[in-house]
């Protein structure tokens, strides 16, 4: 979020100008009839006209949601809502103390997160009113194939939406992205903003945090989209099998229409097997059975053509214009998606052949910097995103080099850390360790947990590969360009569009483009006049 912005501010923008007015008892009687105990205290007739979870982005009007946190019970913070305006308070009982001395109406609820999404929906209207969801989860692929399918459907001529980790867009209209998905009062009041600003379709990437912590409830969407399943956020969920359930929670009826789920491992197998959904199954490799199956796969300038082989002897033909085989995949998944939502085939094959939508531009996903040395900036911040953008970007020129900075992010899963260093050993002829974001960990054991996997994977292959761990992070970049000649590649991995790194609860300015154009001037290279003509987008990581 912008400095500039309060966060009060923030959440007004994340809201319709207008609003009708909920009462309590409307709340009481729907929060009954979805089974959920509560009660009220006070004016049972009293009215809201928005919703938050944070007491300094209360809007007058609102109602409070005062659910205990990691650290605090929101009711903690009551009285700060009802001083800014709040008409009533949602809260369980716990909070109610605090709460019912402000003079303000309560809600008590058994559970107040179960509720947020519900009521929000009730307050803001989507319950009735919202735009065609599209939902997009997984751990590699989010962010490339939302911007797709948001390109497919403008060609198509939707007015759409967006809600990712780059950015939060209805229509023309940029919004503050504060959350890769923002909280349940957020994400409604945003959905009612689009209908508002007439925003008929909308696409949005579906994290993990999002579906644990209840972010999504009380969304439907049309058609829910899964991309792959690897090692991530392990310190959240525990296990892979904790992490699988709450992605699959996406593909549940009660929560989307129908699921396209690819299927090219054993997870998406388990997924698509998993779902209670109408589900379409896409094979993108050639090797497991689905409903879709990707064929005729043809290099095309840096991108590809491919076909889409579907039941009743239906055929797509398209093109990306996006390096790396797994675009293949995000673009094929972005496609079946808009064809799942009821799009007929015919007019999507005719915007796939007349517009090329499947050739978009997404910041910091394999941003190229410069093309003499290759010199790109990707997303990359888990081993099997690493890999797949290492793998990306080797030249053909004989004896060229792949060079990569990256690093580990701190108060994370640390179990990947020399994961990540071996995968760098494994297809980089340089690396360079050296801090991503340490938040308020100490960063260097990070870098020498990730130097040790790359190390140790040296040292059981007999690998050629020269590590070096240097800090901070704009040192290992001008190291990199140091290093480059003019036909090897530097790829610097693992922040991608971020313009902040955080050292011990402090925001330093850092933005890895800005960086490495800098450090290849300083070289005698020539970058391209200006990133922001040059993003092409491999994966999300």
């Amino acid at each position: 979020m912008p400095e500039a912005l309060t966060p009060r501010a923030a959440e007004a923008l994340l809201r319709p100008t207008s609003t009708g007015n909920t009462t309590l008892r409307a709340m009481l009687e729907h929060l009954h009839e979805t089974g959920r105990g509560a009660n009220i205290i006070g004016n049972d007739a009293a009215t809201v006209t928005g919703i938050t979870l944070d007491s300094r982005a209360v809007q007058p009007g609102d109602l409070y949601i005062a659910a205990p946190g990691a650290r605090f019970h929101g009711s903690r913070f009551a009285a700060d809502a009802a001083a800014a305006g709040a008409a009533a308070i949602l809260t369980d009982l716990e909070g109610e103390a605090a709460s019912s001395s402000l003079g303000l109406p309560v809600l008590l609820a058994n559970d107040v997160r179960e509720a947020i999404g519900e009521l929000s929906a009730l307050i803001y209207g989507t319950d009735e009113h919202c735009p065609e969801l599209f939902g997009l989860t997984g751990t590699n692929g989010k962010t490339t194939t939302s911007y797709m399918i948001r390109s497919v459907l403008r060609a198509l001529g939707r007015e759409t939406g967006l809600v990712g980790t780059i950015e939060i867009s209805a229509g023309q209209t940029p919004i503050p992205s504060i959350l890769t998905t923002p909280e349940a009062p957020q994400l409604h009041g945003l959905m009612a903003r689009m209908v508002e600003l007439g925003v008929t379709s909308a696409t949005m990437e579906v994290s993990s945090h999002s579906l644990s912590y209840r972010r999504v409830d009380g969304l439907r969407f049309a058609v829910s989209g899964f991309t792959n399943l690897t090692q991530d956020h392990l310190d959240l969920h525990g296990s892979m099998q904790e992490y699988f359930a709450t992605k699959a929670a996406l593909f549940d009826l009660e929560r989307s229409d129908r699921a396209v789920i690819t299927v090219d491992d054993d997870w998406g197998h388990a997924m698509a097997d998993h779902a209670t959904s109408e589900v379409w199954t896409l094979c993108t490799t050639g090797e497991r059975d689905a409903d879709w199956m990707v064929t005729n796969i043809v290099a095309n300038s840096l991108g590809h053509d491919f076909e889409l082989h579907g039941p009743d002897n239906l055929v797509l033909r398209a093109t990306t214009g996006l390096p790396g085989d797994f675009n293949v995949s995000n673009a094929a998944l972005a496609v079946l998606m808009v064809l799942a939502s009821g799009v007929q085939i015919q007019e999507l094959q005719e915007v796939l052949e007349a517009a090329e939508p499947l050739t978009v531009e997404v910041p910091g996903r394999m941003q190229i910097i410069a093309h003499s040395p290759a010199a790109i900036v990707d997303f990359a911040h888990n081993p099997d995103a690493l890999a797949r953008a290492l793998s990306s970007v080797r030249s053909t020129v004989p004896g060229s080099k792949v060079i990569v900075v990256f690093g580990a992010t701190g108060e994370r899963d640390a179990s990947k850390r020399p994961i990540m260093g071996a995968v760098a050993a494994k297809h980089a002829d340089v690396v360079i360790v050296t801090d991503d974001d340490p938040h308020s960990e100490d960063p260097a054991p990070i870098r020498e947990a990730v130097a040790e996997g790359a190390r140790s994977e040296i040292a059981a292959h007999a690998l050629q590969t020269d590590v070096h761990v240097i800090h901070p992070r704009a040192a290992a970049i001008a190291a990199a360009a140091a290093m480059a000649g003019e036909n090897d590649t530097i790829l610097v991995a693992g922040r991608g569009h971020e313009v902040f790194q955080e050292v011990m609860g402090v925001n330093l300015e850092l933005d890895d483009r800005a960086e490495l154009r800098r450090a290849l001037v300083a070289h005698g290279f020539s970058p391209l006049a200006s990133s922001e003509d040059s993003d092409l987008p491999l994966d999300e990581g």
